[in-house]
C-alpha cells in the first residue's frame, strides 16, 4: 500500500474551494494514479476525519508561450472531499 502522503500532494487553495469549505468540501491535487478509494483512506488517515464522498477530475496542463517557444504545464488530478455532517472539519485550512 502506498503511503497517504504521496497520495495527497498540496491543497487547492482558490475563492471557490474556500466557499466550499462551510459545507465540509474540500479540494487536493492528488497523484494521478490514484483512484477515489486510495484519496478517501489517505484523506481519513492523515486529517482522521469521516470522507462522505470523492470526486476526482483529469486536469489538462495549459499550453504557455514565451515568444516563439511553445512548452505545455504538466497534468494533473483534483479531488473533491466531501466530509460527512457527524465529522470534524480539517484543521489544516483554519487559519486562512
Amino acid at each position: 500500500m502506498r503511503d497517504p502522503h504521496d497520495i495527497i500532494k498540496r491543497p487547492i487553495v482558490t475563492e471557490n474551494s474556500m466557499e466550499a469549505m462551510a459545507d465540509k468540501k474540500y479540494t487536493f491535487v492528488v497523484d494521478k494514479r490514484s483512484n477515489k478509494t486510495e484519496v478517501k483512506n489517505a484523506v481519513e488517515k492523515v486529517f482522521g476525519v469521516k470522507v462522505a464522498s470523492v470526486n476526482t477530475m483529469n486536469m489538462r496542463g495549459k499550453k504557455k508561450r514565451m515568444g516563439a517557444n511553445v512548452g505545455k504545464r504538466a497534468d494533473w488530478k483534483k479531488a473533491i472531499v466531501t466530509l460527512t455532517e457527524d465529522s470534524k472539519t480539517i484543521e489544516f485550512f483554519e487559519g486562512i
